[in-house]
């Protein structure tokens, strides 16, 4: 196995804000892509991770391979590398072997752990509401939201999103319009409520610092799911277990 990658940031991002949510975790890395799923340890959260085969300069892998990494550990590789280095990715001695090379040549080993954990699933999900959006709109909603709450509600109608917060004397709300930074599809309602944990959320839309793009989808006491997509690059999402309303 030999990957390299001529624009680091789409792994250093991604690994930054998998590693927030999850410690260590298994890697598949198959002849399409570099692949993840994993639970965070309270089982609220799942992260989908892809890194595809057409974001690397070199992509070498003759049989599927797992390896199972501390996640902290690789993230302070990664954390060294600038902008305008390229990045290796090799295995050797049980080893996962980080290369990176600008006007320096700098080499690090971070050890292949073993993982006794069950193979993660992604579940069949099936939404009421989905919102398309910018995702430093997203950003801004949830980050006002997180002044007066620990949780926060998304209403979608026909004509618009809202994101809601209310805390013992404070409230917050950010209306976005439907327009062409904001789409809203429904299925079969005329308004769609849910609610969601925002220290997860937090978490979750450091994505924004790959897609400008994020698409929302959620029902009422269901899970949420985040996609953030790169086109022939990458995808990142997660799904998050809802806080669910005592009527």
């Amino acid at each position: 196995m030999r990957l390299t990658l001529a624009e680091p940031r789409y792994l250093k991002e991604s690994i930054s804000i998998i590693s927030d949510l999850v410690n260590e975790a298994t890697f598949k890395v198959t002849p399409d892509a570099v692949e993840l799923v994993a639970m965070d340890p309270a089982n609220v959260a799942m992260i989908i991770f892809k890194l595809l085969s057409t974001t690397f300069s070199e992509y070498d892998v003759k049989t599927p391979t797992e390896l199972a990494i501390n996640l902290t550990n690789l993230k302070m590789v990664l954390k060294r590398a600038k902008p305008n280095d390229t990045l290796t990715l090799e295995i050797a001695d049980n080893k996962l072997t980080v290369l990176l090379k600008g006007t320096t040549t700098r080499t690090f080993s971070i050890p292949i752990i073993e993982l006794d954990e069950k193979e993660q699933r992604v579940p069949e999900l099936t939404f009421t509401s989905t919102v398309k959006t910018n995702a430093s709109l997203f950003n801004d909603a949830i980050e006002d939201a997180e002044i007066v709450a620990e949780s926060v509600q998304f209403l979608s109608t026909p004509d618009k999103f809202t994101v809601m917060a209310e805390g013992d004397l404070s409230k917050a709300k950010v209306e976005m319009d439907k327009n062409n930074d904001t789409e809203i599809q429904l299925r079969g309602n005329s308004q769609v409520k849910a609610k969601y944990s925002i220290e997860y959320l937090k978490k979750m839309i450091a994505a924004s610092k790959l897609a400008d793009v994020v698409d929302v989808h959620f029902s009422k006491d269901y899970p949420l799911r985040l996609d953030y997509k790169v086109v022939d690059k990458l995808l990142l999402s997660f799904i998050l277990a809802p806080r669910v309303e005592n009527e």
